[in-house]
């Protein structure tokens, strides 16, 4: 799951929370785990308390905790969170083609690519946070 290392980092990281869900976790506990640095896992974990998935506390004892049961979060709400895509739908800005052949192909490899990201996000609704939890974990029970 190494190709998008946001959407990794925030699956592990939210699957070891569920593992604790009462654990209140610092941006540099879950760096040093994920092999990672803090401010990249502030970036990462900041969009999913954008989507109500994850709270923060600042100060002396703050950190990041579940905002809600992981049974109620899909894989598809993490995906959505971080507003990227695992497909490509081409690119908005490039040249407009004067070739309608050409224009028509690009038309309808969109129209797949949409088809298969909508499928993708389909499938990763059907998979909570609490599903993918080990039974145990080191980490999570230390």
């Amino acid at each position: 799951m190494k190709r998008n290392s946001r959407l990794s980092l925030a699956l592990h990281t939210l699957s070891h929370m569920a593992g604790a869900p009462d654990r209140v976790r610092t941006s540099s506990d879950i760096a040093d785990h994920a092999g990672t640095n803090p401010v990249v896992v502030r970036r990462v974990l900041g969009k999913l308390r954008e989507a109500g998935l994850l709270s923060s506390e600042k100060g002396h004892a703050g950190g990041w905790r579940l905002a809600k049961p992981a049974g109620g979060i899909t894989l598809a709400d993490v995906y959505l969170a971080l507003d990227e895509r695992l497909v490509s739908g081409g690119d908005s800005d490039a040249e407009p083609s004067y070739c309608s052949i050409e224009t028509g192909l690009q038309i309808r490899v969109a129209e797949v690519l949409e088809e298969i990201e909508d499928s993708l996000v389909q499938r990763l609704r059907e998979t909570s946070i609490t599903d993918v939890h080990p039974k145990s974990c080191s980490y999570c029970d230390s």
